[in-house]
């Protein structure tokens, strides 16, 4: 098998995958009685980045740390740059104040981390511990606090993202099926596209960090690029921008964390002295058009995908 039809076969995994398991497993929470808010504030944040989480183990374990971090941090910048500035060219996002003011400081406080850990040069299994108990312990934080007040805006935003899932109701027994599949069809994907992503890189002297941040890294994104188009063409701007704010702090905390627990991650120097900052920068940015008028622009829109366009651009120049 070539390496592009594995590229081609993982990523078609990794999406047909990744959209499976987050829709049987929201079935399934719904079956149990897991309220909408809790779905969308856990379960879809999580679900749509098992494509990421299954990769960049898989990538780790396979002794590439330039695809395992690179997918990380590749995602994180195409959240923000592409998916929302797809997203706002569409349809203008308004932005729900409650969720930003708090989810948004936490994304930059973990892209902070982030940068410290990747200037540190190596993410141990203790970061991991760290990163993972942080994770948590920013979900059971925002549990409390929107359990207490359901009609903010934050809390509405998360019954809206559980109401994003795409699909026909499923009985239990399929949305269990649908959902092992999915798990199933992600880790195939993942390990087809890690295999096909080191080949091409090793066929056309690019490296593995450059195919990290840009194929894999728009592969496994798809599933948050599906749930922000199909908000905003229901006109819920706020669920595009909420979950790309809980995806990146899910990407950062429980991403980096769990791979890190499962395989040590050397980070590559090129993206300690360029991608992570290119990362930081666009976060700082989405705060500040979210913050003016409350709304992300088409305007403000055209300039996140001007600039991914101009850092697609220069990685593959290198």
């Amino acid at each position: 098998m070539t390496a592009g039809i594995m590229i081609a076969i993982g990523l078609t995994g990794l999406f047909v995958g990744g959209e499976m398991l987050v829709r049987g497993a929201v079935t399934i929470a719904k079956a149990y009685g897991l309220p909408p808010m809790v779905i969308g504030l856990t379960l879809v944040g999580f679900g749509t980045s098992t494509p990421e989480l299954v990769t960049s183990v898989q990538a780790a374990l396979s002794g590439s740390a330039g695809i395992a971090i690179g997918n990380v941090v590749g995602s994180n910048i195409g959240n923000i740059l592409l998916i929302l500035g797809v997203s706002a060219m569409l349809l203008p996002l308004a932005v729900a104040r409650d969720a930003l003011r708090r989810d948004g400081s936490v994304m930059i406080a973990a892209t902070l981390a982030l940068l410290g850990v990747v200037l540190f040069g190596e993410i141990t299994r203790w970061i991991g511990v760290g990163f993972v108990t942080a994770l948590a312990a920013y979900l059971f934080v925002v549990f409390r606090s929107v359990s207490k007040t359901k009609e903010t805006s934050d809390a509405v935003v998360y019954e809206k993202e559980a109401a994003a899932i795409p699909g026909p109701d499923l009985g239990l027994s399929a949305a269990i099926g649908v959902a092992v599949v999915g798990l199933i069809a992600t880790i195939i994907g993942a390990r087809l596209l890690v295999d096909g992503a080191i080949s091409v890189a090793e066929f056309a002297g690019i490296s593995e960090t450059v195919i990290g941040l840009t194929v894999v890294a728009i592969g496994t994104s798809m599933p948050e690029l599906v749930t922000a188009v199909i908000a905003v063409r229901k006109g819920q701007g706020d669920v595009a921008i909420g979950n790309v704010i809980g995806s990146n702090l899910f990407n950062v905390m429980g991403i980096v964390g769990v791979t890190a627990l499962i395989h040590p991650v050397t980070v590559p120097v090129e993206i300690a002295t360029f991608d992570i900052w290119v990362l930081l920068g666009a976060s700082v940015l989405l705060i500040g058009f979210a913050r003016t008028g409350w709304t992300i622009s088409r305007l403000e829109g055209g300039a996140f995908l001007v600039a991914y366009l101009g850092y697609f651009g220069f990685l593959l120049m290198q």
